[in-house]
């Protein structure tokens, strides 16, 4: 026989005595704390929202359940905020400079200095329909560009906007003008000693090689379509960013080259070339530039990158040669301007490009190019050009029967400061997700 164990008995019969006593003591408890700090959940407002949308799936293998949680596949997808797909909103702030505080701005384009009497066009801002666009953060923009020389090659829109990102800069570092050429000063460079950057302008209206039209030459324009412009590509290896921006020069009369001889022209009536527009040379032009600059840098392995400012339209309400005006004060709303016709065109033609070479440039690693898509955005701000305040005061002495009016630049401060913003966000995406190849 064996011993048997005398408090066996009285143990059990006392846990069976005790347990519904401790299941109504621990069930209001648990009930309290579940009252007073309920579960979290997860976000619901757009204004809970960070400015990309990050969702997280977690796959498990098919192991067993003791298999450890470092085993775990996270796997992370963002969806990137369009910056360029939104309204325009009306913004108390106002701009980060003035007219009489930044000392690069072309004189034609100094709207305030120049006698605008509304200022409402300060007060807007560019709200994306998925996201916020973050104000300018001069100092972050210099950091990002730090022991960087930064280039803006093109026409007059590529000065502008170049300016707008000088003034920006220039309050919270003063630049030093350190090298300044040509008519109007068309090849200019600044300096920021705090944070060794060098940012140029380089006039270059086709990109590629072209003799421009003057008073005492022919009324046409030349291009040779299958040379870049020497003028900046010869200083090509020097830079580690290049903004390119053309348009406008493409629709005044040319005689286009090719492969030695004459390809064709745009309006030239009085020559016997044939007539091809300037869709498609806009195009070849763009391709020769880009590719230009994907075979110089290849396997440099310092790397380069190249955006590429979209069309920006212009506002002329009449001809631009016959009195034409651009007299809105406030932005287009509620679908009130659609994107078609000639600036669509444009827009899409410089588009299609950045994706050919953005494909291109992959195969080497070490070259970014990226579209900075202003075109619908800026054809929404009738309201952000200089008009008749191209010259100073022009209605000084009452009004004019015909004044000149700029409706293609942008008065600084002004819309195209919009630009420089969604600059930044790109450069600050850029940082994120280094070169591929580097």
């Amino acid at each position: 026989m064996g011993i048997t164990n005398p408090f066996k008995d009285q143990t059990l019969s006392l846990t069976k005595r005790l347990l519904p006593w401790t299941l109504y003591t621990l069930l209001p408890i648990a009930l309290i704390r579940l009252y007073l700090y309920p579960l979290p959940f997860p976000p619901s407002s757009e204004s809970e929202l960070p400015h990309s949308t990050r969702v997280t799936i977690i796959s498990h293998s098919s192991q067993s359940a003791s298999t450890p949680p470092s085993s775990e596949k996270v796997k992370t997808y963002e969806t990137p905020c369009d910056y360029f797909d939104g309204k325009w909103i009306h913004d108390k702030r106002g701009p980060l400079y003035n007219g009489t505080t930044c000392g690069t701005i072309k004189e034609a384009q100094n709207c305030i200095t120049h006698g605008r009497p509304d200022s409402d066009y300060l007060y807007w801002r560019w709200k994306p329909r998925e996201c916020s666009l973050p104000r300018f953060e001069p100092n972050t923009f210099l950091q990002l560009i730090k022991n960087k020389h930064v280039a803006f090659v093109g026409d007059s829109m590529a000065r502008n906007q170049l300016e707008s990102l000088l003034c920006m800069l220039a309050t919270a570092s003063t630049p030093d003008l350190v090298y300044r050429n040509g008519e109007d000063n068309k090849f200019r460079r600044w300096h920021f000693p705090l944070y060794n950057v060098s940012i140029s302008l380089y006039w270059s209206p086709f990109l590629v090689q072209g003799v421009e039209k003057s008073n005492s030459g022919p009324n046409h324009n030349k291009l040779y379509l299958d040379h870049v412009d020497e003028r900046w590509g010869g200083d090509m290896d020097q830079m580690d960013l290049i903004v390119l921006s053309i348009g406008h020069w493409f629709l005044h009369p040319a005689v286009y080259y090719e492969g030695g001889s004459v390809l064709g022209c745009h309006y030239c009536p009085d020559l016997n070339h044939t007539e091809i527009g300037f869709y498609d040379v806009l195009r070849k032009a763009l391709r020769t530039t880009l590719n230009s600059i994907i075979d110089r840098r290849k396997g440099k392995g310092n790397g380069i990158d190249v955006i590429v400012t979209t069309f920006s339209p212009a506002h002329f309400e009449g001809e631009w040669d016959k009195a034409g005006a651009c007299p809105k004060t406030k932005p287009y709303i509620n679908e009130e301007k659609q994107l078609e016709g000639m600036d669509a065109d444009m827009r899409k033609i410089e588009i299609e490009e950045v994706e050919d070479a953005k494909a291109k440039a992959n195969k080497f690693g070490g070259i970014r190019v990226e579209a900075l898509d202003v075109t619908k955005l800026a054809l929404l701000r009738p309201d952000g050009h200089p008009g008749p305040f191209m010259y100073p005061f022009p209605f000084a002495n009452g009004l004019q029967e015909r004044v000149q009016n700029d409706c293609v630049h942008w008065c600084l401060p002004g819309p195209i400061d919009t630009w420089n913003e969604i600059f930044l966000e790109m450069m600050k995406k850029w940082e994120q997700h280094p070169r591929t190849g580097e």
